[in-house]
């Protein structure tokens, strides 16, 4: 029971299910930056705002969930 996860096909499984996890996260953080009427980086790198860095990562977290959920179920 506690070796299952090395079986090939479940391996496989999981790593190609994360592999699509993080595309979809990519994918959709990129047109949420597209989006908003500035650059998201230049934004929370250069200019250092923390108020749109927690946003961002809390957007982030909701994405993530909502991946996770649907490969789950």
């Amino acid at each position: 029971m506690g070796l299952e996860w090395l079986k090939p096909g479940a391996f496989i499984g999981s790593i190609l299910f994360a592999l699509v996890g993080v595309l979809v996260f990519w994918i959709s953080f990129v047109i949420i930056d597209k989006i908003t009427p500035y650059n998201l980086w230049e934004e929370i790198v250069e200019k250092q705002n923390v108020a749109l860095a927690l946003v961002v990562a809390a957007m982030s977290l909701g994405i993530c969930v909502i991946v996770a959920a649907a490969i789950h179920g």
